[in-house]
């Protein structure tokens, strides 16, 4: 029996001009597609010109400069639908899909193409539902009492994964991947018999309870940051009255 961490897998990563997923944009992306452990993955790349200017900042982290982007990127409203279409085809294939943070990238993908077409991520979900995989919660909940930071490039060197070209979309989502199938081995007697439905439901729930606790953290710390329960995609901001 073949199990879901050893069967095919599809990542997905952005690189993006900030932090902010209502107000910041994304300047690459990238879905993964890899059919077992060891075999060759098959890549889908993106470079867009967000139409607005790029933080140096941004650039420091992966290195895609504004001149870049406005000479090699493409207009975000075609490149927005191509992702959505690229992630939705995973999902009727039937390939779970690994995102490290989810609610981040999906929920900046989310925002885009409400932005430059008038759509939602939802929409191209609606017969066949979006399996997520997260390594960022799933390892907060398999391993909750180790301590240190659980960042991607954490993830890896914990899980003895390669990570070459940090914040290349592409190698960030091939990571992320890798890095889901080292925690579904590790944790096998508790993963094994879960399928990636199951798991994204539950994840739902274990993100939600990481979330409070991260919450009440920063309460006894006097921090006033607020921290989103949703996953993996946060809900469409109200609109002002």
């Amino acid at each position: 029996m073949t199990y879901w961490y050893e069967g095919p897998l599809a990542a997905f990563d952005t690189e993006t001009t900030g932090v902010d997923v209502e107000t910041d944009r994304i300047v690459s992306a990238a879905v993964v597609v890899q059919d077992a452990p060891g075999t060759r993955p098959r890549v889908t790349r993106w470079l867009v010109n967000p139409g607005v200017p790029v933080p140096e900042a941004a650039t420091a982290v992966h290195g895609l400069t504004e001149e870049r982007l406005q000479r090699d990127g493409r207009w975000p409203a075609p490149v927005m639908e191509e992702i959505a279409r690229a992630l939705a085809e995973q999902a009727v294939r039937g390939r779970p899909l690994v995102v490290m943070n989810a609610p981040f990238d999906l929920t900046l993908l989310d925002r885009e193409l409400r932005r430059h077409r008038a759509s939602s991520l939802d929409r191209w979900f609606e017969t066949t539902p979006l399996r997520v995989l997260d390594p960022r919660v799933l390892d907060k909940h398999l391993d909750r009492y180790r301590k240190g930071r659980r960042t991607l490039t954490d993830l890896c060197a914990h899980y003895e994964v390669v990570l070459d070209g940090a914040h290349d979309a592409a190698a960030d989502a091939q990571a992320a991947m890798d890095v889901v199938r080292a925690v579904g081995r590790r944790f096998a007697g508790r993963l094994e018999r879960l399928s990636p439905a199951e798991l994204h439901t539950l994840q739902a729930v274990w993100h939600a309870a990481q979330a409070r606790g991260l919450q009440a953290w920063f309460a006894r710390s006097g921090t006033e940051e607020a921290v989103d329960p949703a996953w993996p995609l946060r809900p469409d901001l109200p609109a002002a009255a």
